[in-house]
């Protein structure tokens, strides 16, 4: 009778436990789910838009493009009003770049004036020249030029 008893009782800690574990896993699992999901959404202003820019950029000048953003185009963007984030993407089968540029609004953006933006392009090209060894031109034309609405 001892031994029934004993029988009985490990198999109720047993199924306690594993009906524990499920319980947990399942739990823990979806928090997860829902962390990973969350993080994946950006949350943009319902007025919002996004510049989106491709430019022509070879393997072996990926480094000095970057190095052309980042003392051109990057600090002038901080400074605007309006401006959300940037991303910069580079697809080495193609070997292009692209750019994803947040602002507040079209509105915004377009009241950028065309003198300023054509400032900023020529540091960057003289950057990228100087990263490139190239002596004029552009090394990273421009190959698309469109804008984005969130969803």
């Amino acid at each position: 009778m001892k031994t029934l008893r004993t029988k009985y009782f490990v198999e109720k800690i047993f199924t306690l436990l594993f009906l524990s574990v499920i319980f947990l896993s399942t739990i823990l699992g979806n928090v997860k789910n829902i962390q990973a999901e969350s993080l994946l959404k950006v949350n943009f202003p319902k007025e919002s838009i996004v510049e989106h820019l491709k430019l022509d950029v070879p393997k072996k000048f990926k480094n000095a493009w970057l190095k052309a953003e980042e003392g051109s185009w990057e600090p002038w963007l901080l400074k605007q009003d309006g401006f959300l984030g940037r991303q910069l993407f580079w697809d080495p089968k193609k070997e292009e770049a692209t750019l994803l540029i947040g602002w507040e609004s079209r509105e915004v953006w377009k009241n950028i004036s065309q003198k300023e933006i054509n400032l900023v392009q020529l540091d960057f090209e003289k950057i990228a020249r100087v990263e490139t060894g190239e002596t004029s031109g552009n090394p990273f034309p421009l190959i698309f030029e469109g804008e984005l609405k969130p969803e």
